[in-house]
């Protein structure tokens, strides 16, 4: 791939990944969805690991498929991107450096979440963010392989 090309795709990497953080702001902290319009009368926090995930499992039936996948798999699916778009826009690389940023991102947004006491700051949600962030990096990993191999066989 010649340089103009990389250049090119780091852009719009870059561009993309100002964008997902915009959307990941708003739909973290300002979203309508989960309670988020107001300060909550009762604040619940969870710093038990592992916690949250066995209760939405535990009563999946009960609270319904939506409220269960949003929850153990949405804060997943939501940081896929975040590991993705992390090493294309930046010099960061690494599955490490992954780790850390989405690790970072993470207890940013919780750690709003508990001062603001918008939304419930909660441990496995941290966990689930950064399993989340290093997906999208390992896919990003895969992407730049196929690309490589397209690109020599050529």
């Amino acid at each position: 791939m010649n340089s103009r090309k990389r250049k090119a795709l780091r852009g719009l990497g870059k561009v993309l990944f100002v964008l997902y953080i915009g959307f990941l702001i708003y739909f973290l902290i300002f979203s309508d969805w989960y309670g988020r319009t107001g300060e909550m009368q009762e604040y619940h926090y969870n710093l038990v690991l592992f916690k949250e995930i066995k209760r939405f499992w535990q009563y999946r039936h009960q609270l319904g498929f939506f409220a269960m996948f949003t929850n153990l798999f949405g804060n997943v699916i939501i940081f896929i991107p975040f590991g993705f778009f992390l090493p294309m826009a930046s010099k960061y690389r690494s599955c490490f450096a992954t780790l850390f940023w989405s690790f970072g991102l993470s207890l940013c947004v919780e750690t709003f979440q508990l001062l603001t006491k918008v939304g419930s700051f909660d441990v496995d949600d941290i966990l689930l963010n950064t399993i989340g962030g290093v997906a999208g990096h390992i896919i990003f990993v895969i992407c730049v392989a196929i690309r490589r191999r397209h690109v020599r066989k050529r």
